[in-house]
């Protein structure tokens, strides 16, 4: 797959994943290796902090506003978290696809739904853990979360990975630079064995949802 170029459109790669499955370091790793990938500069109605800056980390806008591009179907997908709006503009993801850019979203599993159904040519890619030891270890190794918080994050991290089934491909986050690779060859369109459709893919999650 080619990176770039107006003979092409680009691709629309959508990364999720249960919190603590590591997926901000691989959409790290992966910006390394692939630095043409762009990002949809997202949309939101929180107020915005000191170290931000507006049209670079967000679209910062009123919620009249954002609730007024919502009813004109403006967004790609959009989703309301803690009294505030969040949404991936369409016209946004369209115009960087039209120039030939492929672009990344890094988003929940509620967010990829809306742009299945918006963008069907979409690549989607579920992130997991190895198992659900591993991930309470991710998350108590963070530091920053209480127990009742701990406990919650559990608790949800089971009911995404439950939606595994909606995506394309599964990646398993055991080994880091091996879960890079995987996620790579997705996106170059080489041949992987992490489709969600696989017998052991699917052997695999079952056996991590009951480990």
């Amino acid at each position: 797959m080619s990176n770039s170029g107006e003979d092409r459109r680009g691709q629309l790669f959508v990364f999720s994943a249960p919190s603590g499955a590591g997926k901000t370091t691989l959409v790290r790793k992966v910006m390394a290796a692939r630095p043409e990938l762009q990002f949809s500069i997202s949309y939101t109605t929180r107020p915005k902090r000191e170290s931000e800056t507006h049209a670079a980390d967000y679209h910062f806008i009123d919620r009249a506003r954002f609730e007024g591009l919502r009813a004109t179907g403006a967004f790609l997908e959009y989703a309301e978290v803690f009294g505030n709006y969040y949404g991936t503009g369409q016209a946004d993801v369209d115009t960087l696809r039209d120039g030939g850019h492929d672009v990344l979203l890094e988003i929940d599993w509620q967010g990829a739904r809306q742009v299945r159904g918006n963008a069907p040519d979409c690549c989607t890619v579920f992130i997991l853990p190895p198992n659900l030891a591993e991930l309470e270890r991710r998350l108590r190794d963070r530091k920053t979360d209480a127990e009742d918080v701990i406990t919650r994050r559990l608790g949800e991290a089971v009911d995404d990975i439950s939606h595994w089934a909606d995506f394309d491909y599964v990646v398993i986050n055991d080994d880091l630079d091996q879960a890079t690779d995987e996620l790579l060859a997705i996106m170059s369109s080489r041949p992987v064995a992490t489709a969600a459709s696989d017998p052991d893919v699917q052997a695999c999650i079952k056996a991590l949802l009951t480990g």
